[in-house]
């Protein structure tokens, strides 16, 4: 089933949920971002929470993969915000030429049929380059940018035609490194450490709150899936909550031409500066009429640097802005 149900997420693992509807920089949850939920009334509105209250229950099935919603939606959704979703076959592709230039060869992990838009997996181990280990992949660094339901990070489901991908023939940047885990860990203390470190080496972004949800519900779902395969058990609910928490930072909701928390920008009231003229006068966000990235007066999004310790905790760890990196 490609539709991961909330009531069920809700009901099994409500602290987890929760997290999942976090947003870290603001320490509310996110946003809905979007008109299509606005026929609901109060609390669907575009600046409105999501609330567990809002997608449960009688609500429950609200929440829907792009490829399960009406073309009429589909369309109003591509072109108010240019939401238009990559097959699986193209994500491969891409993905691939990412991989080729890491290993420094083709077909590391499949090989494409073009003819036919399809792949056929390696049965083998994944074998790597003489300078490289697979520790190395699990630490490399993944970004899918306005992700939308994250079809480049876990395929769980080809986003354009619904058909459901087995475990075996996944192609996301997280579903390989999860491969590599599988291949090169035995114990589940051992693969659930290289776990926790594969999902803080990938990241991503989007605009709108349904579609970032979906994402993080897969990134989530992923993780079981792959440890009931490989244990033929469910991980303990730690686990799990420890994985949602890696996951409510490092997708997170943003504007990525601003880098800020979508439409936090805003006019300031300031007094006009002429003693005989009393009125004032709105100013605009200074990063928006400048197109200045850094002089925005929105809340600039927070992410995990991972390997590094927070300055006030000392846990590893450490919360930057996103526009931050632009100086690296």
């Amino acid at each position: 089933m490609i539709d991961i149900l909330e009531n069920d997420l809700y009901k099994n693992y409500p602290e987890a949920f929760a997290l999942l509807l976090k947003d870290q920089t603001t320490q509310r949850n996110i946003l809905w971002a979007t008109h299509d939920y606005e026929y609901k009334g109060d609390g669907y509105l575009y600046n409105d929470q999501i609330l567990p209250q809002r997608i449960t229950g009688v609500n429950g099935g609200l929440i829907k993969p792009r490829v399960l919603k009406g073309q009429a939606e589909q369309s109003l959704r591509t072109k108010s915000k240019a939401e238009i979703f990559t097959p699986s076959w193209v994500c491969n592709m891409q993905n691939n030429i990412a991989d080729e230039s890491w290993f420094g060869r083709k077909d590391a992990f499949n090989h494409e049929d073009l003819e036919t838009k399809t792949w056929h997996s390696s049965i083998d181990p994944i074998v790597f380059p003489k300078n490289k280990d697979w520790k190395d992949y699990i630490a490399a660094t993944r970004m899918e940018v306005t992700c939308g339901e994250a079809p480049y990070l876990v395929s769980r489901y080809d986003t354009t035609s619904g058909e459901f991908i087995a475990l075996k023939d996944r192609i996301g940047l997280l579903d390989r490194k999860l491969r590599i885990v599988d291949e090169n860990t035995t114990s589940s203390e051992d693969w659930i450490y290289y776990t926790e470190r594969a999902y803080k080496s990938i990241y991503g972004f989007e605009w709108q709150g349904d579609s970032l949800l979906l994402a993080r519900e897969s990134l989530l779902i992923s993780f079981i899936e792959y440890y009931e395969a490989k244990f033929n058990s469910l991980p303990d609910d730690k686990d799990i909550l420890k994985i949602a928490f890696v996951i409510s930072w490092n997708l997170w909701q943003m504007d990525g031409l601003k880098f800020v928390v979508p439409d936090t920008c805003h006019a300031t009231i300031k007094p006009s500066g002429d003693l005989f003229d009393k009125k004032a006068i709105s100013v605009p966000c200074e990063g928006c009429a400048t197109n200045d990235v850094r002089k925005h007066n929105g809340i600039y999004c927070l992410i995990k640097n991972w390997e590094e310790k927070d300055d006030v905790t000392g846990i590893m760890g450490k919360s930057i802005r996103f526009v931050d990196l632009l100086k690296r």
